[in-house]
């Protein structure tokens, strides 16, 4: 196989020209005629057991040439590809034979290649985070939190107020008829959480255990439609009233809590998590910042079709988060009124962003030389595994080196951009001329790799 020629038919599309020599080309016919054969009979023999030689005589090998071509073009476009020195950004298209001969067989097709762009200053970037400090108000924000989790539920003789949890029987009808899903029995319902319809739980309030009494509660123009907007009567027994009780922030609660022995202990580790969490939450700010400020100094025509494949993973991501909320994509559309158009426009202004930031980000590791070493590689691999709690071969087998090496050493461009920036933090005066370092954030992966059955962890609080 052998590159016989390349050339740039318009901006960004290279033509090829191929060649497959021909014992390649032979036996790529052979392996189409062993592919075909057992579809294929001569008057005398059985259906896939006439000799190869009676039956090119009889079909000629031009029967078999599509599928040869397509045996020996993956192949032959790779190492021209290769040979040529390009990077494509999609697949080829417009295949055309140009000749079949004793030498084999001659073809052309066309690519679309990563574009070579032009950066412009890209060190000394203004970008802006939020702070990283954590007040004391907040921790113990998080720590009532924590009681809020803890808290138990004790049975009480009052009448019902918002915050207690009460266990109901109840039985809704519109018009006198019941409606699916109108009725449960001894249901628990914590009174102020807004889970049942408006105006539901403020009816509740300010009864006893042992009472029965109706609610009345239209339901919302939005609901399901076979109710909304319709007036609903809601027949209710209540058993019991229960009062919320929230442990004593002490000691014994940082013991039932977590792995310390003190609540100074509890503190000190909630407000590291909290800072730790400012701080990465900081940190992508300051790289969506950077790739927009990246994005907007890339010169040169780009594929447009860079940009919808960078939707349509986008589109498959999003797809994928629905689904693991419980709902069907097409569902999801029907209920927002959107179509796929929609959706991807939506996605596009993004997809721009990041295109353009990645095409930058190559840019500059070219100019400052950047180089990503094997002791690099193999960190990022143990990283992964440790993170991902899978074999090595699970994460080289989803992140190939060629690809990891590339992703790597856009991190390190980014890296050099981030580290040359002008960072401010929100809220200081631009007098100060205040700027902080981000802290390094390590690229992560589309997606993690398959993982082999390992157990949940659960999170720690």
């Amino acid at each position: 196989m052998a590159l016989n020629s390349a050339k740039e038919i318009e901006t960004n599309v290279h033509e090829l020209e191929i060649g497959v020599d021909a014992k390649t080309w032979e036996d790529a016919i052979d392996q189409a005629y062993e592919k075909n054969k057992k579809n294929l009979q001569l008057p005398g023999f059985r259906k896939g057991k006439a000799p190869k030689a009676m039956i090119f005589k009889q079909y000629g090998k031009e029967a078999f040439y599509n599928d040869a071509i397509d045996i020996v073009f993956p192949d032959a476009v790779d190492a021209a590809v290769e040979e040529a020195g390009l990077e494509l950004v999609d697949q080829p298209y417009d295949g055309a034979v140009k000749e079949i001969n004793e030498n084999g067989i001659t073809f052309t097709i066309k690519v679309t290649v990563k574009p070579d762009v032009k950066v412009g200053k890209y060190k000394g970037l203004k970008v802006s985070c939020c702070p990283y400090d954590v007040s004391d108000e907040e921790v113990e924000a998080q720590l009532n939190m924590m009681r809020e989790r803890s808290a138990r539920f004790v049975e009480v003789d009052r009448k019902a107020k918002d915050g207690d949890m009460t266990i109901i029987d109840f039985c809704g009808t519109v018009d006198g008829v019941e409606f699916e899903g109108g009725k449960a029995e001894e249901y628990e319902l914590e009174l102020g959480s807004g889970s049942f319809i408006p105006g539901f739980e403020e009816q509740v309030v300010g009864h006893k255990a042992g009472e029965e009494f109706d609610v009345n509660v239209t339901f919302p123009e939005e609901y399901v439609e076979n109710l909304a907007g319709k007036d609903a009567v809601f027949a209710i027994k209540l058993h019991s009233v229960k009062e919320k009780e929230l442990p004593e922030l002490d000691d014994e609660f940082a013991k039932d809590v977590s792995e310390f022995d003190t609540l100074d202990e509890l503190k000190a580790d909630t407000k590291k998590s909290l800072e730790e969490h400012k701080k990465e939450h900081s940190d992508q700010e300051v790289e969506e910042g950077l790739a927009t400020e990246l994005a907007a100094l890339v010169e040169g025509e780009i594929p447009e079709v860079m940009y919808e494949h960078e939707i349509d993973d986008a589109i498959q991501n999003f797809a994928y988060q629905i689904q693991q909320a419980g709902m069907d994509p097409d569902t999801y559309l029907q209920y927002t009124g959107m179509t796929i158009d929609d959706l991807r426009a939506q996605f596009r202004e993004r997809a721009e962003t990041q295109v353009k930031c990645r095409l930058a980000l190559d840019k500059i590791a070219e100019l400052e030389k950047v180089e990503v070493t094997e002791d690099d590689i193999k960190a990022r691999y143990d990283e992964m595994v440790k993170m991902y709690e899978v074999e090595l071969s699970v994460v080289e087998n989803a992140f190939p080196k060629e690809q990891m090496e590339k992703d790597l050493k856009g991190q390190k461009a980014l890296d050099l951009v981030k580290a040359a920036a002008k960072i401010t933090v929100e809220g200081e005066h631009d007098h100060d001329h205040a700027e902080k370092k981000a802290p390094a954030k390590k690229a992560a992966p589309k997606k993690a790799p398959a993982k082999k059955s390992a157990a949940k962890k659960e999170d720690k609080e």
